[in-house]
């Protein structure tokens, strides 16, 4: 089985949560899409520095989103936006900075990624701003990279970054 089929049941409750449909809607006020962004990079600091550290990402350049998220925010809201952290990030967050196994800092980078380079592309038609987040220099050169890497041994760890996805985007 792949790790696709391993974390299907997950992937669906994401992408049908009420957040999400909102977000795929074109209906996304600035403000909303703001704390979304808010949220996302402080996720992707703590999993790409993680990564990073685990010499993950030396070959995928352009998938770091971290700047790229941070340069929506600026767009959309400057730097005084006063959008604090909801407390499902600072549990994602901890949870990311407290991974040492390479294995699973590449699960959460693969659901994570994964999702940007595919559903992001549907994303940055309905949203507000520029969407950076969801450009890619070369996207198909980083979803074979990623690939080369999602295997079936990764489900437990995806799945975990599936449950916290779905919480923070619950608690938006």
């Amino acid at each position: 089985m792949s790790l696709r089929d391993l974390t299907w049941e997950k992937h669906k409750v994401a992408e049908r949560s009420a957040f999400a449909r909102k977000l795929l809607s074109g209906s996304m006020s600035v403000a909303d899409y703001v704390n979304y962004l808010v949220q996302m990079g402080a996720i992707y600091r703590a999993l790409e520095n993680k990564a990073r550290e685990a010499k993950i990402l030396d070959n995928m350049d352009d998938l770091s989103r971290a700047g790229k998220i941070q340069q929506d925010i600026l767009e959309l809201a400057g730097e005084d936006h006063g959008i604090g952290y909801l407390p499902a990030t600072v549990e994602y967050v901890n949870y990311l900075k407290s991974l040492s196994d390479p294995k699973a800092i590449m699960a959460h980078v693969y659901v994570r990624h994964m999702g940007d380079l595919y559903g992001g592309q549907m994303i940055a038609k309905k949203i507000p701003g520029g969407g950076k987040f969801y450009q890619f220099d070369n996207r198909e050169k980083l979803i074979e990279e990623i690939r080369s890497f999602a295997t079936d041994d990764l489900a437990y760890d995806a799945n975990i970054a599936f449950d916290y996805s779905i919480a923070v985007m619950a608690a938006l």
